[in-house]
């Protein structure tokens, strides 16, 4: 890592869905002498490659990725794992001379990177049942009666989420939102940016992104992966593919609804991300050529 980068941890690179952060992330990398660290939630796990989108083997190969590919998908993964993982890598890369380069649109997974977590109850095995079993709507009405603050900045399309808040506020007797008070002032010691593109030629990168994934074999992906636990099960288009291998769904009401999942998941994401001061913005579609806004991106931190 060159002398001048030396007092930042991190660096970020977000974004949301099918914005192409990983090609800015692999030349920002190559530029800076970076590893990149995913902040992914499913590209963590080992196969469905396809599905989760991750970075393409020729990227992968341009520079070292970490935390991608890695959890078998058989197994629960939280945030809590995440964050020790990565500041494990974190620090490995620093002690190489290297920049760290956090690659990825968790938000969970980025905000406990930059503020820590709050103390929070473990997981209670037979709450955590009895609310598994409850449909979504049910798990948004107990929501929106314990935490109505909270309710109006959660994911309310994600059950794991959901249900995860309800365990917190029952355990706790108190709001799930007000363990927010308990996250860290953002450090000083990171940078990054948001990437983000026009509303329409993200939809579209989005259609095309996901006809491309069913063109390479997804459906056989899908279908010979093996045991999937209930994280990896959250993953966006498995249920459909999952159906459509039941003969549940026609195809091409299958990629139709995945593309919709997906442009859903994308303002989601969005909106986090304009909530993330600490991001600047930088719009891929106006930003000039790639090695240009590289150079921009290394000459603010004097790389």
């Amino acid at each position: 890592m060159p002398p001048s980068t030396g007092s930042l941890e991190f660096y970020i690179i977000a974004g949301p869905t099918a914005v192409g952060k990983s090609e800015v992330a692999v030349a920002f990398a190559e530029r800076c002498g970076g590893e990149i660290v995913g902040a992914d939630a499913f590209q963590i796990y080992q196969g469905l490659d396809r599905l989760s989108a991750k970075p393409s083997a020729e990227l992968r190969a341009r520079v070292p990725h970490h935390l991608i590919d890695e959890i078998p998908l058989s197994q629960a993964f939280d945030v809590a794992q995440y964050l020790a993982l990565a500041t494990q890598r974190i620090a490995e890369i620093r002690a190489r001379g290297r920049l760290p380069i956090i690659a990825g649109g968790a938000g969970l997974y980025l905000r406990a990177l930059t503020r820590g977590l709050a103390d929070l109850p473990p997981a209670d095995a037979e709450l955590r049942a009895q609310l598994d079993r409850q449909t979504l709507a049910e798990l948004q009405q107990q929501y929106s009666a314990l935490d109505p603050e909270g309710f109006t900045q959660i994911d309310r399309q994600n059950p794991r989420r959901l249900v995860r808040a309800i365990e917190v506020c029952l355990l706790t007797r108190r709001p799930f939102s007000s363990f927010r008070e308990q996250w860290g002032e953002t450090p000083a010691s990171y940078r990054g940016i948001a990437c983000e593109r026009p509303r329409a030629e993200l939809h579209a990168r989005i259609a095309e992104r996901t006809e491309r994934m069913f063109r390479d074999g997804v459906e056989d992906e899908v279908g010979s992966c093996g045991p999937i636990g209930p994280t990896a099960a959250q993953m966006l288009g498995l249920d459909q593919i999952r159906k459509l291998l039941r003969g549940e769904l026609e195809r091409k009401d299958c990629i139709a609804s995945i593309q919709q999942a997906t442009r859903q998941y994308a303002k989601r994401q969005i909106t986090w991300l304009r909530r993330e001061t600490n991001l600047a913005p930088v719009d891929l579609s106006s930003a000039g050529n790639l090695d240009a806004l590289i150079e921009r991106l290394a000459s603010e931190i004097g790389a």
